[in-house]
């Protein structure tokens, strides 16, 4: 395995990737946790907001990046 070079993205790239991980993964997570919890209105509108992040983060990336 060899050494890669981050150097080249941009900070703007790396930071918007950041807040969508965080936003997706953290909807996702509440979304199960209101599935247990037997409020699953709240959990599937957790998860929903999760797949709109999902596509919204796409969108941003084909728009911008590539």
């Amino acid at each position: 395995m060899s050494l890669v070079n981050v150097s080249d993205v941009p900070a703007s790239l790396f930071l918007l990737g950041v807040v969508f991980i965080l936003l997706i993964f953290g909807l996702l997570s509440l979304g199960i946790l209101r599935m247990f919890e037997k409020r699953f209105r709240v959990g599937w509108y957790s998860f929903a907001g999760a797949v709109f992040s999902s596509v919204a983060f796409g969108l941003i990336l084909n728009q911008w990046y590539l």
